[in-house]
């Protein structure tokens, strides 16, 4: 990767930390420059870098504070998620980082009661006669969040026919023109349909805004005004929360992870698995409950 290319990747990771994650401009302003040394000492190759590029890295940072190593680290690989997630690479090699003591964080979960909850506020606002038709979009912003896991960067540049009223799946182009069949349920298709009907045939997006169409901001903007109306902290919930949501909730269900890394577009199944560390509380209570040793031991206990 050159430079440039580099400059262009971090813009878009910081972009997606204030408008999904809510990050601070603290936070951010570290970061980016965090990601900006790291690409200027590999010569423009931060998003290429492999593994003993980034020991080289870390070797770099010994004199530093452990404090500041932590930070660097944390950046890196929270930028490494990001293009592993967006499908911009097929790998993550941040493990090479150093590692002063800092546990890797999990992703932040809604449980289906929390996401029950921004349906029925979300149903609430339509059952008004007749409904705005912003409420409309509303809907169909979180039936394909939640309902399809898409990402926030793929639903708000959704073309305005993508979703097909007799096709229940969309076809995404990723990195390299990987396509990927994401499955999209009769709910989200109907919503879709009742939104669209409020989009202008000549308009190119499905969710239109201005000249192009809706921002990774506004949309996060919608999300969390929607998870207050709901009584959710709203600084719980992003469009990249409801998307762990999708991915945690079929886990829960017993969707398999092969198929759960094609729907999300994982190139690496290693940033799929991150989800059944989520779920592992569950999991433990479901074999102490369900398997027949667990159930031994606690007839032997009473």
């Amino acid at each position: 990767m050159s430079a440039s290319e580099d400059r262009a990747l971090i813009e878009r990771f910081l972009e997606m930390m204030q408008a999904e994650m809510g990050a601070a401009a603290n936070t951010i302003a570290a970061y980016g420059t965090d990601l900006r040394l790291a690409s200027e000492f590999l010569g423009g190759g931060l998003g290429g870098a492999e593994r003993p590029e980034l020991e080289r890295l870390g070797a770099e940072w010994q004199p530093l504070a452990r404090a500041t190593v932590a930070r660097k680290s944390a950046a890196l690989r929270r930028f490494y998620a990001f293009l592993a997630d967006e499908g911009l690479r097929r790998d993550d090699p941040s493990a090479a980082l150093p590692r002063p003591g800092t546990a890797r964080a999990l992703p932040k979960v809604l449980s289906i009661e929390d996401v029950d909850r921004m349906f029925a506020a979300i149903a609430a606002r339509i059952a008004r006669v007749p409904p705005d038709p912003n409420d409309l979009r509303l809907l169909a912003l979180i039936e394909l969040l939640y309902g399809s896991g898409l990402r926030a960067t793929e639903l708000v540049s959704l073309p305005r026919n993508a979703v097909s009223p007799d096709r229940p799946y969309l076809i995404l182009k990723g990195k390299g023109g990987r396509e990927r069949l994401v499955p999209i349920s009769d709910r989200a298709r109907a919503a879709v349909a009742a939104w669209r009907a409020h989009v202008a045939p000549d308009r190119p997006f499905l969710f239109p805004s201005g000249k192009g169409h809706l921002s990774r901001v506004r949309l996060y903007q919608l999300v969390r005004a929607l998870a207050g109306e709901a009584g959710i902290p709203p600084d719980r919930v992003s469009p990249h929360v409801l998307r762990h949501a999708f991915a945690t909730h079929l886990l829960e269900g017993g969707a398999d992870l092969r198929a759960l890394q094609a729907m999300l577009g994982h190139a690496d199944i290693a940033t799929t698995e991150i989800y059944t560390h989520v779920d592992s509380r569950r999991l433990v209570e479901l074999v102490n409950q369900r398997h027949p040793l667990g159930e031994a031991l606690g007839k032997r206990g009473q």
